[in-house]
């Protein structure tokens, strides 16, 4: 198959993975159909959050809210790979900053959680801030763009994973030399 450019190739790769799911008789819990039909259609500055099982249902109008009824790294794993696949789009982590200071004390499992989270985002690009922080940016592109929030069983502070959606195909490096010709031929 020839495709004029990545965006169908993008497409068809979806199309082929749900043909290939159908016909070999797999199925897939209600959020992981969301996430297949949702993902051809984010972009850049979406996000997907996968939540622990405090997270809120927010109000804003832009932000939908799945229950999984699963695991949140089994979660975080399907929607890497997703991301992973996908050409149009990539994730940019965020995370809380209180993470790295819930003590095994307070929270059972957290340094297990720790390391098994490091290991899935290794050579990703992640950011740390405060919640409330995090929270103050899903609220603003909220207004503007749309928000997949995947809720899971977690039951560990601080442990929601926020992936903003960037350009897969386009990066700042690139948005800047591209800035600068323009900018040369004024």
């Amino acid at each position: 198959m020839k495709f004029a450019n990545r965006k169908h190739v993008g497409t068809a790769a979806c199309t082929m993975s749900l043909m290939a799911f159908a016909l070999c008789g797999c199925t897939h819990t209600r959020w992981e159909k969301k996430l297949q039909a949702e993902l051809p259609v984010l972009g850049h500055r979406n996000w997907i959050v996968i939540a622990d099982s405090a997270y809120p249902k927010q109000s804003a109008t832009g932000i939908e809210t799945v229950y999984t009824d699963a695991d949140q790294l089994e979660v975080l794993d399907t929607v890497l790979k997703a991301l992973d696949a996908a050409t149009h789009v990539q994730g940019i982590v965020f995370l809380d900053a209180e993470l790295d200071h819930v003590t095994e004390q307070d929270a059972p499992g957290v340094e297990a959680y720790r390391r098994q989270l490091k290991a899935r985002l290794n050579g990703k690009q992640v950011e740390t801030m405060p919640h409330e922080e995090i929270i103050g940016k899903l609220d603003a592109d909220s207004k503007l763009f749309n928000i997949l929030l995947l809720k899971t069983d977690m039951a560990i502070p601080y442990t929601s994973v926020f992936l903003k959606l960037d350009c897969g195909y386009w990066n700042a490096g690139k948005e800047t030399r591209l800035r600068e010709a323009i900018g040369k031929q004024k």
